[in-house]
């Protein structure tokens, strides 16, 4: 009999937006303000452009905005809104489950909610219940899928699948079918991350279109495992591993046990490295949404902590970008080894690897008393690395240390230590859990929506900024969700021109 599957499906199938609390509904409508800025500003960005030019070869359709470029069938307009959402990393993260959630489900949410003429509640209702889905399957998974897969590509995949699932009003057992469809598309590998490669952002809208394709299957009969979380090859057994020592001495003594081998006695598993029970506990009376985490700096989620503590410390000691030249002989930075592999980047040379470089957002924090789109400017590197020579040189003093005590404090917290060591012989310390935006240290309503007016605002004018603010006050009262954002399918085209190419490409 099937489980944990079966307990999702028939929760969240059967919820709609008059079971939902108040304050559930407000994460949500925060979590889509949020959202918002970021698809609209990452819409003219390379990797986008391109993803869109790609959808529209699907075949003409107007089912759907497809921002920054038209309208596109639902499938094609969540795919390309999907790819776009992640590309500025200032999309949401939940640190739980290390999911961004917005970039995969709103965009298949959305696209079909056009498609449905869905009303703005049933598309905030189905938003809460897909982030549902995907958290409480990446809380099950994390941390030991986390060093293979990229979960915003993997166990988001489900959380459009039901988000899309709760907009066809699909039965329990439909539902059933649609993540028994969404789990066995569930892709995305780590491995982008060796190259700076664009398929981080593919994931999301591959996630987003591969959700729309489940529950359509699902509500035409289309029928899918029904124990694809908990089957014997199922998702968790299939998508959790430990992470391998890529020591080099690690790799000499497999070679040698490898060579030294007789036989093989197949597949040896230790005891399970996921909690089945994360899915379950709390199902249906805790919504997961009001613990999302929202983004202030354009980067990776693991270096945000350090980066409030660093410019923490800036800001405390009032340093200019000279003074601290001057003033700082040494920076340590402890954080927990899961973010480490991932933003160990020491010498970047794009844009896009300096977002993934903890030492390159600490250093830029401290030099310039802030993080934003323009700290990754394209011309500030090149083929040798970082070019600002105040960024490199404090950069060559960064220290960065994995700490075993904060690494067992993950995923539950993203925690770090930073201390800055003085040519005085005095130091500068700083340490938090919780990188500035998640629940446990949040940010307001209205700095999200400031947030956004600024992000829109700077790459498409005041007037494009007023209308996404005014579309989302109304978005409750909205009675066909294909009107709601029309007037921002097609942006201005000159906005383009100082963004595109920040790739290497046209």
């Amino acid at each position: 009999m099937s489980r944990e599957t079966r307990a999702l499906a028939e929760v969240l199938a059967s919820t709609t937006y008059d079971d939902l609390p108040g304050d559930v509904l407000e994460h949500t409508r925060r979590s889509i303000t949020d959202w918002l800025g970021s698809v609209l500003g990452g819409s003219i960005e390379t990797p986008a452009r391109i993803a869109q030019r790609v959808a529209s070869g699907f075949g003409v359709s107007n089912e759907s905005t497809m921002f920054g470029a038209g309208r596109a069938s639902a499938a094609a307009a969540a795919f390309a809104n999907g790819v776009a959402s992640h590309i500025l990393e200032l999309d949401d993260i939940h640190k739980g489950s290390t999911v961004h959630a917005a970039a995969p489900i709103i965009p298949a949410a959305l696209a079909v909610a056009e498609r449905e003429h869905a009303d703005g509640r049933a598309f905030i209702a189905s938003v809460t219940i897909g982030y549902e889905a995907a958290f409480r399957i990446g809380e099950a998974v994390n941390p030991s899928h986390y060093f293979f897969f990229h979960p915003t590509g993997t166990v988001a995949t489900f959380g459009a699948a039901v988000a899309v699932g709760s907009l066809l009003k699909l039965t329990a057992d439909e539902m059933l079918d649609a993540l028994g469809n969404a789990g066995t598309q569930a892709a995305a590998l780590w491995e982008f991350n060796a190259d700076g490669a664009m398929s981080k952002h593919l994931h999301p809208g591959k996630a987003a279109m591969n959700g729309i394709l489940a529950a359509d299957l699902a509500r035409a009969g289309f029928t899918g495992a029904t124990r694809i979380l908990e089957g014997d090859r199922g998702f968790f057994r299939a998508m959790t591993h430990s992470a391998p020592d890529l020591s080099n001495e690690a790799r000499r003594a497999k070679s040698e046990r490898s060579a030294s081998s007789t036989g093989h006695s197949g597949p040896q598993r230790s005891a399970p490295l996921y909690d089945e029970t994360r899915v379950t506990d709390g199902l249906g009376s805790r919504w997961k949404i009001g613990e999302n985490g929202f983004k202030l700096y354009s980067c990776c989620g693991h270096t945000h902590t350090a980066v409030d503590c660093a410019l923490d410390i800036r800001s405390r000691v009032k340093w200019t970008q000279g003074e601290v030249l001057d003033a700082v002989s040494g920076v340590e930075i402890e954080t927990y080894g899961p973010g480490y592999e991932i933003v160990k980047e020491m010498n970047p040379r794009t844009p896009y690897q300096a977002k993934f470089s903890l030492a390159y957002c600490v250093a830029a924090a401290l030099a310039e008393g802030r993080l934003g789109l323009e700290q990754f400017d394209a011309e500030r590197f090149g083929p040798d690395g970082v070019r600002d020579p105040a960024i490199f040189e404090l950069m060559r003093r960064i220290r960065v240390v994995v700490a075993a005590d904060l690494t067992a404090k993950y995923p539950a917290a993203w925690p770090v230590r930073l201390t800055l060591k003085l040519r005085d012989g005095t130091s500068e310390r700083g340490s938090s859990d919780y990188p500035r935006g998640n629940a446990e240290n949040p940010v307001s309503t209205e700095e999200l929506e400031l947030k956004l007016t600024a992000l829109v605002g700077s790459r498409f004018g005041d007037d494009k900024a007023r209308s996404a603010l005014a579309a989302l006050h109304s978005m409750e009262r909205c009675a066909d969700m294909a009107t709601l954002f029309a007037d921002l399918g097609r942006l201005p085209a000159s906005a383009s021109a100082a963004i595109m190419g920040s790739y290497g490409v046209a």
